[in-house]
């Protein structure tokens, strides 16, 4: 696969997606939402400053980055000492205190340590050991994803190109799979997924469960015929970065409910990525002609345009999602989100 990419300055921005964003009420998620939008022009780095259409020409190189690569470890619901102890050095690491993170990664032997040790070490032939770790895991999405950070770090646009292509090719079901995507589209500003808003939450009893027994109750009761349940865990799936396992549970959302314009609202977003955000639109945009009334369907109809860059198509949207059914949880969040975007005000 080849990348087109056109000379602009893009941030390696960031998106956090907790597992208790599945059922954090729904304001939170709005606000942070919006948060994010109005985050995501900030730039991280300058990536891909190539000329051209082309960047994976051979050769094609930019001029190095001063200081260390940005990390970017992910440990889902893992909440064991090893994965704390890893989330603890990348935050020092991300404050620059890259001599208090190296130790704590040198403990341990697992791939992300042992990336979180080659990035503290960039000034020590970083790039190399990052090439030998991604030749030693060539399946690795979250070694691949590195790979390209360091190779852009060391100015070899070409090469970061090339790796992030793998990373999202081998790990399109991962939270760096969804990362390359990002780097790889640097046009659709906004990091990440596009947010799967439910209107209801998790039962409490499984709401205060841990994350990870959290998933696991959601996962069991997921595997009745409950279109519900599956939509639970297909967002708590989605939160997580794991879009082909959410989408998944939303198609047989859809097929339990196909009636219910959230079941097949969530199929449709269920169905996006930034490599072929069509797809997700052509199944979403014919709903609001199946569901004219639904404020579900505008709402995340919008969502999906800010994703995409459509800002003023995006307002239209949210607009229309806070008319259609004024009294809705989704009019109060179109409502929201359109008093905190940029440049617009809610009417």
């Amino acid at each position: 696969m080849t990348s087109r990419v056109r000379g602009y300055s893009r941030g390696l921005a960031t998106a956090a997606r907790p597992l208790e964003a599945a059922r954090s009420r729904r304001i939170v998620v709005i606000v942070a939402l919006a948060a994010l939008i109005a985050a995501a022009a900030v730039v991280e780095v300058t990536l891909l400053q190539t000329r051209g259409e082309r960047t994976t020409v051979s050769g094609a190189v930019t001029s190095p980055q001063p200081g260390n690569p940005p990390l970017r470890l992910d440990f889902g619901v893992d909440t064991s000492a090893e994965a704390r102890a890893l989330i603890r050095a990348q935050a020092l690491y991300d404050r620059n205190h890259v001599a208090q993170a190296a130790p704590i990664f040198a403990r341990y032997h697992t791939l992300e340590a042992e990336i979180g040790s080659a990035f503290t070490a960039w000034n020590e032939n970083g790039l190399a050991t990052l090439q030998s770790l991604a030749a030693a895991h060539p399946s690795s999405s979250a070694a691949l994803l590195h790979l390209g950070i360091a190779d852009y770090w060391a100015g070899h646009a070409a090469d970061a190109v090339a790796a992030w292509e793998k990373a999202a090719k081998v790990g399109a079901d991962s939270p760096y799979g969804v990362r390359a995507e990002d780097y790889l589209h640097p046009t659709l500003k906004i990091p990440g997924l596009p947010y799967v808003v439910l209107d209801f939450g998790v039962p409490p009893a499984i709401g205060k469960l841990p994350p990870a027994e959290q998933l696991a109750a959601l996962a069991r009761a997921a595997a009745k015929p409950d279109a519900r349940a599956k939509l639970l865990y297909g967002s708590a799936l989605w939160n997580l970065q794991h879009p082909i396992s959410a989408e998944r549970q939303f198609e047989a959302a859809e097929k339990l409910a196909p009636q219910d314009p959230l079941a097949r609202t969530a199929a449709a977003v269920g169905a996006f990525s930034k490599a072929n955000p069509v797809k997700a639109f052509s199944r979403l945009g014919p709903l609001t002609g199946v569901f004219p009334r639904s404020a579900a369907v505008r709402f995340h109809l919008g969502l999906l345009l800010l994703w995409s860059g459509e800002q003023r198509k995006a307002v239209a949207q949210l607009r229309l999602a806070a008319a259609d059914a004024p009294r809705s949880s989704y009019a109060k969040d179109a409502r929201r989100l359109l008093s905190r975007l940029p440049g617009t005000r809610s009417k």
